[in-house]
């Protein structure tokens, strides 16, 4: 499945089922505009690909480092449960997954 948007995105199978990861690098200045932009995106490829690749799930992707600073926060937490946004956390140094968060 690529991108809906030309940017980077994954296809990829955890427990034999498709899923797709939105991989988002927090790098600009304003880590709450990258949120926006990232939720909006996330959004409009769950609604897409709920209908185009029903079962499978999107997740966003986003670094240690920026998932402690930032996502941790009370008000990011409330909205990505508000949104149910599956997210991975990177361990960006070691090219490894830390968490997946349901």
């Amino acid at each position: 499945m690529a991108d809906l948007a030309g940017k980077k995105s994954i296809s990829a199978t955890k427990g034999g089922r498709q899923i797709v990861i939105e991989v988002k690098s927090f790098i600009g200045r304003s880590p709450m505009g990258e949120f926006e932009t990232a939720l909006g995106q996330y959004l409009i490829y769950q609604t897409f690909l709920s209908v185009t690749h029903p079962g499978s799930p999107v997740y966003l992707a986003v670094g240690q480092s920026i998932y402690e600073k930032f996502f941790k926060q009370v008000a990011i937490e409330l909205i990505l449960q508000k949104f149910q946004v599956l997210m991975l956390v990177v361990d960006i140094k070691n090219e490894e997954i830390v968490e997946w968060i349901n």
